[in-house]
């Protein structure tokens, strides 16, 4: 370890919610520890933008040393789809990303992981801590029902699940046209009030509202998080719109470890 990392360490957001303590969740912020530079600095942990290849490799050891994960996690390459990669293990750096907007596990070791740089994360572990799920929820997955589909995959009761909202971009900032307010209402009426109407005649669309919607609508009553802004809150976050689409990717992650039987209040 770097001495200039031992003084710049990684820093990350944990989810406010009581789970056992072998549950563990991560978001992670854009500074602290990361070798990236320019539009990427520092902790850009995403290989599809652009970044030096080489120093994303190194933010992602990085990551996995100082967050002392089990295993590499399962890079996905997310398409704003509704796609659950079940119970996978994380894949060669070679091998093709696996296609999906969600991972859940049900085993120790196994670690889920989303980017994020304006798109909401979201993070689900059931009440006894027997599994773990991330999802990546942009407007088009919150519409399309990946929040939904990642709550079945995870087939355990939704009244047994928690859910912790990452950073996103908050409804002040995120300006959408009427179409996305009419897909929303189209899949329920109640998700207008997840819309607010502007002085341009568009709308300011709260995606922490449309995702505690989403999930009270799939039965997930217990959720925490929310109120961050990542076009805002420049020095903590990423943010494509903010960045005019070149900049670096946030990762929220989750595993299990050996059960403790104990509990963690975050």
């Amino acid at each position: 370890m770097s001495a200039a990392r031992e003084q710049a360490p990684i820093a990350w957001l944990t989810p406010d919610w009581d789970v056992p303590a072998h549950v563990h969740a991560i978001s992670t912020l854009r500074a602290g520890g990361g070798v990236s530079t320019g539009a990427y600095a520092s902790l850009n942990l995403a290989q599809h933008v652009g970044d030096d290849p080489a120093h994303v490799r190194a933010n992602r050891a990085w990551l996995r040393e100082v967050a002392q994960l089990p295993q590499e996690p399962l890079w996905l390459e997310q398409v704003h789809g509704v796609a659950v990669a079940v119970n996978v293990a994380s894949r060669s750096a070679d091998a093709v990303p696996l296609q999906a907007d969600a991972a859940v596990a049900f085993e120790p070791g196994l670690v889920c992981v989303v980017m994020t740089a304006d798109c909401l994360p979201v993070v689900f572990a059931d009440r006894a801590g027997t599994r773990i799920g991330v999802a990546h929820a942009g407007w088009r997955g919150l519409v399309g029902g990946v929040l939904e589909a990642t709550v079945a995959a995870l087939r355990a009761p939704p009244a047994d699940l928690v859910a912790w909202l990452g950073p996103a971009i908050g409804p002040d900032s995120f300006e959408v046209g009427p179409e996305v307010r009419e897909a929303f209402i189209a899949r329920d009426a109640s998700n207008a009030d997840g819309f607010t109407r502007n002085a341009a005649g568009r709308y300011q669309a709260d995606l922490y509202a449309l995702a505690r919607q989403a999930l009270g609508r799939a039965g997930v009553l217990a959720v925490t998080g929310g109120g961050r802004c990542t076009q805002r809150e420049s020095r903590e976050f990423f943010s494509f719109r903010r960045d005019g689409g070149r900049t670096g990717r946030m990762a929220t992650l989750a595993w299990l470890t050996a059960a403790s039987g104990e509990t963690r209040h975050a």
